[in-house]
């Protein structure tokens, strides 16, 4: 919603700045996105009189000015050609921003000439394209005269985000009424006309469609003279972003934004026959005034006359009936209609109308028939003619409530207690009835107040917001948050920090997340674990979405393949969502599951040095670590076992154990069941189990453990162990961790071995062990009597050997 300083004055008696207003505005709900201040923008540039211009002495193009401003005589080097001795033109002084470009001007030299300031073109200036001269002012107009006032810019545009609910103030006088109630000022009366009428409307109207349109009025108004309206309502109207295009068309916008009162012209000449209000058919159609043709479908508010459809009601009209120069007669409509009915079809054709905006929000029924006297003055005035008689079919519907409202409530509801006499106040600025009785208020909503009146409550808060947001907001008391309740508890739950750990962590490590069915076929469910347990849907969208979801890993196959399909074979998804073992409450688990496929990092570049290569099981173990680090899971303790479920490769698969605790399963899929999804692999999975991660250790704080770093040099040292086939690598890795727990920091595997030199059902795995002192250097004999306890401790827990 758009207006002017000026256009808000008409309805509003005030001394109030735009700034005091906008501030006024914003704390009544009627949030000010914009304030467009021109007269500020401008205000540096002002009239200045050339008394002197001559050839600049090194520049054919140039002239040197000698100009008179409001602040006294100076030089300027202007290259416009129409710049001359005795004009009157618009100086730029220095430090002065050109709006066009926002150059902020400074002193200079030109060709050897100082130049202070700028004449300046309108292009320059933002007020049109023409840069081929500098503007020319009035001999009239004094020097030191705004740019603005000369121009018309010294009004103050407003732009307000108006909440669905305040249709009122879509119009300038509901926005004035709200202002006046807060003290900004008094609210002028509306001046309702006395029309003199010439007989009967010729003009006849009927509704069919008591429904969409429960009020239908106008009138014929004979021997208008349209054309272009004048100049202060084309401003008017040019401000709010509105293009005038005829006096009587100007007149129904004007109204529109100044009453929130769409209305709508016919050329009496056009019109086949009398006005019929109906539901459309489907596959009407019409050419609407945007420069659109639609086909309307069933249910839309017609409005027709004996040739068919001529507009959609409250919504756009059509060019068949459309008024032009050559209009001598018109219809003036003013209809009230059902605001749903007009959101639907608005929504179904896509039609934004600034009538729509308004009657969709539910305008004032009351106001139908007044509105139409008023328009009818204002063409009278511009255009001229005789008017007829008011012709209208239906009644204004209800449009009140009546509220018993105890003024004690606002303190109850909100923490106030404002005064009786304040309160009965505001209530009657706003244009609210009210009554005493006893110590009880009887309230009566005004007709544009639909927001209170049509909502199926009892009311009551309703008016004590109306007190408050009058009052401010700045009223209510302050609290001190001294107290030791005054912080509420973490409303975030161990889950949901795991939920949001996992997410991000997996995110970060490039998987993208998805979102699906928790539902899926029953034959595919039982291969990733369903049973008799699983709970099967008694009323399925889809046969094929016929029980819950034993596993998440399924749906991600399957999106997967899709991607691979449409030509992205390389995928990396994730999913953090229920699974579902039984019916029960306690029958379902949160789980954080993801799939690679194709390649790892398979994007070639000149600055990787990795080769690209298939995804593969310890891709997914990796994803499963990462995720159970994050949420604090004790990653130093876990065990890895072969225990995967069935639809893992048997052999490329594992379990993440605490104890007996199962935190997470990765590993390959099955190639069977890959086979049987028509899914191309290799493809890796993992599931986590967040509820399965031990909570964190009770601290006496929130802060981590002190970081100690040695400051003495560690120490690497390399074995290599022939184990039998048989032992894991896990096995051999904790032996000789568990040799010397203080000086052992790390071991890690970067070899196995199995050929020449090492027996059938052998191998020869290497392993690097980091040893990091921490209160004195390393001797030789030390480090020597490390390495036996760590090759003693090899063989006690897994009978391997150093080689060689």
């Amino acid at each position: 919603m758009k207006f002017t300083l000026s256009w808000l004055k008409k309805h509003l008696d005030t001394n109030a700045s735009a700034a005091e207003i906008s501030v006024a505005l914003t704390a009544l709900g009627l949030e000010v996105d914009d304030l467009e201040d021109r007269a500020a923008l401008y205000a540096p540039f002002k009239v200045a009189f050339v008394e002197k211009a001559e050839k600049h002495p090194d520049a054919d193009r140039l002239r040197v000015c000698t100009v008179q401003s409001e602040t006294g005589t100076i030089q300027v080097v202007c290259g416009a050609p129409n710049a001359r001795t005795g004009m009157k033109a618009v100086f730029a002084p220095e430090g002065s921003v050109i709006p066009r470009d926002g150059t902020v001007l400074k002193k200079g030299v030109i060709r050897g000439v100082e130049s202070c300031g700028m004449l300046v073109s309108a292009a320059e200036m933002s007020l049109s394209e023409d840069h081929e001269g500098i503007i020319e002012v009035d001999e009239s107009i004094p020097v030191g005269t705004p740019l603005a006032e000369i121009f018309g810019l010294n009004d103050p545009v407003f732009t307000l985000g108006l909440t669905p609910n305040r249709v009122d103030c879509a119009g300038v006088r509901g926005i004035a009424r709200d202002l006046a109630a807060a003290g900004l000022g008094t609210l002028k009366p509306l001046e309702k006309p006395a029309i003199k009428t010439n007989g009967a409307s010729p003009v006849s109207v009927k509704i069919e469609d008591t429904d969409g349109c429960p009020l239908f009025a106008g009138r014929v108004i004979t021997g208008v003279k349209n054309g272009p309206s004048p100049e202060w309502l084309q401003k008017l109207l040019k401000s709010v972003g509105l293009r005038p295009i005829s006096a009587l068309v100007d007149v129904t916008n004007y109204i529109s934004m100044d009453l929130c009162r769409p209305l709508h012209v016919y050329d009496v000449a056009k019109l086949k026959g009398g006005i019929v209000v109906r539901q459309t058919k489907s596959g009407e159609s019409f050419e609407a005034l945007n420069d659109k043709s639609y086909t309307v479908m069933d249910g839309a508010i017609a409005i027709t006359d004996s040739s068919g459809l001529i507009g959609l009601g409250g919504i756009v009209g059509g060019v068949s009936t459309g008024c032009t120069e050559e209009t001598t007669d018109v219809f003036l409509e003013s209809a009230y209609f059902t605001p749903m009915r007009i959101a639907k079809t608005g929504r179904a054709l896509g039609i934004e109308s600034d009538a729509r905006y308004r009657f969709e929000r539910g305008i004032d029924p009351a106001f139908t028939i007044p509105a139409i006297d008023i328009a009818t003055q204002m063409i009278l005035d511009l255009c001229g003619g005789q008017a007829s008689e008011i012709v209208k079919a239906g009644d204004v519907p209800p449009c009140g409530k009546t509220i018993e409202f105890d003024p004690s409530f606002v303190k109850a509801l909100i923490g106030i207690d404002p005064p009786l006499a304040q309160q009965k106040k505001i209530l009657s600025d706003l244009g609210f009835g009210v009554t005493e009785k006893g110590e009880k208020f009887i309230v009566e909503t005004p007709s544009w107040r639909g927001d209170i009146w049509a909502a199926e409550t009892d009311g009551r808060a309703d008016l004590a917001e109306e007190i408050m947001r009058v009052i401010g907001l700045e009223a209510l008391p302050s609290i001190s948050a001294r107290s030791t309740h005054s912080v509420a508890a973490p409303a975030e739950t161990e889950t949901l920090s795991r939920i949001r750990l996992a997410r991000n962590t997996l995110t970060a490590r490039g998987l993208d997340e998805c979102m699906s069915w928790s539902f899926m076929a029953a034959d595919l469910a039982a291969q990733f674990g369903a049973n008799d347990n699983t709970p099967i849907l008694s009323n399925p969208i889809s046969s094929d979405l016929d029980v819950m979801r034993p596993s998440i890993l399924p749906n991600l196959i399957a999106a997967a393949g899709k991607n691979h399909d449409r030509g992205f074979g390389d995928a990396a998804l994730c999913e953090i969502g229920p699974v579902f073992r039984t019916a029960e409450a306690n029958g379902q688990d949160m789980m954080a599951a993801g799939v690679r496929a194709g390649q790892f990092h398979a994007t070639r570049s000149w600055a990787s040095s990795h080769s690209p290569r298939s995804v593969d099981v310890y891709d997914a173990k990796a994803d499963a670590l990462s995720i159970l680090a994050a949420c604090g899971a004790p990653t130093g303790n876990i065990q890895i076992r072969r225990d995967a479920p069935a639809y893992f490769h048997p052999g490329r698969s594992g379990t993440i154990n605490l104890g007996p605790n199962t935190l997470a399963r990765f590993g390959e899929i099955h190639p069977a069941i890959l086979a049987e999804m028509d899914i191309k692999g290799p493809v890796v999975g993992f599931e986590v189990f967040l509820a399965n991660i031990p909570a964190p250790k009770k601290k006496s704080g929130t802060e981590k453990t002190l970081l100690v770093l040695s400051p003495l040099q560690p120490v690497l040292r390399d074995f290599a162990f022939v184990v039998d086939e048989a032992v894991e690598a896990e096995t051999l890795v904790k032996a000789a961790m568990g040799a010397d727990k203080n000086l052992i920091a790390s071991a890690s595997i970067f070899d196995v071995y199995r050929g020449k030199g090492v027996n059938e059902g052998k191998k020869s795995v290497a392993l690097t062990v980091t040893l990091q002192p921490n209160d004195k250097t390393l001797t030789d004999k030390d480090i020597e009597e490390t390495a036996q306890k760590i090759i003693e401790a090899v063989f006690s827990k897994t009978g391997g050997q150093l080689r060689g």
